[in-house]
């Protein structure tokens, strides 16, 4: 069973830093592309950035110049070091994934459980 395991949320204050960890298990075939989505309250879900099997590397522009996406040890691993966090900035942080698996044909999207981001005074 793959799992995607979010670390790293917690509460900040305005300008600090944090860095979330995301880890993905289970039998994989491939990894396209392994990302970060962030949902504040009654919002929708929104792409903060992503990295693909390439490397190639996409930033919302509420998020660049801020925030750093970046493989782990092993490609089952995403890191997202995020700097200079606004109060904007807080919201559960998702996890995603576009992965093959064995018994699943085509790419599928995976979903961590989320991390809360709080940042406040």
């Amino acid at each position: 069973q793959v799992q995607l395991v979010e670390s790293g949320g917690g509460l900040v204050q305005p300008g600090g830093s944090l860095t979330l960890s995301c880890v993905a298990s289970g039998i994989i075939t491939r990894i396209s592309t392994m990302g970060w989505y962030r949902q504040a309250p009654g919002r929708g879900r929104f792409l903060v950035a992503f990295i693909s099997r390439d490397n190639v590397i996409n930033y919302a522009d509420a998020v660049k110049g801020r925030f750093t996406i970046s493989r782990g040890d092993t490609e089952r691993t995403v890191i997202l070091e995020m700097t200079s966090l606004k109060a904007e900035d807080e919201a559960v942080y998702y996890c995603g994934a576009d992965l093959v698996v064995p018994d699943r044909s085509g790419l599928h999207r995976y979903w961590g459980q989320g991390a809360q981001v709080t940042v406040s005074s």
